[in-house]
């Protein structure tokens, strides 16, 4: 499985950006998509993710202002950030799981920057 993310930028408090992450491969054995970011000197969060089954899950730091979502016609997932604040600013990843291995993939990242 190949991910390539995008979208990333800077941009100011309070406001959106949209990242997308095509996948290419063997999308047929993805049980999980989702969003990791890793900040300066922390360690690498989840941010959003959904499975497969419809279950989908959102840091608390997130909730109501971030929404993931997909293309299956593209094989893109998106997540649309809004209400930015200076703590979402980090590098952000999108993740895929296989399904017959537990192997994670991860795209090459992108830098969300947040400030005024």
């Amino acid at each position: 499985v190949q991910l390539q993310a995008s979208g990333g930028g800077l941009v100011q408090p309070g406001g959106s950006l949209r990242l997308s992450c095509a996948a290419s491969g063997s999308i047929f054995d993805i049980d999980f998509m989702g969003w990791f970011r890793q900040a300066p000197g922390k360690e690498r969060e989840l941010v959003a993710g959904f499975t497969q089954s419809g279950d989908s899950n959102y840091a608390d730091s997130v909730k109501g202002r971030f929404t993931m979502s997909g293309d299956d016609a593209t094989n893109t997932m998106y997540l649309q950030m809004n209400s930015l604040e200076p703590e979402d600013t980090a590098v952000y990843y999108c993740n895929a799981r296989s399904r017959r291995s537990g192997r994670h993939y991860w795209g090459q990242g992108t830098q969300v920057t947040v400030s005024s």
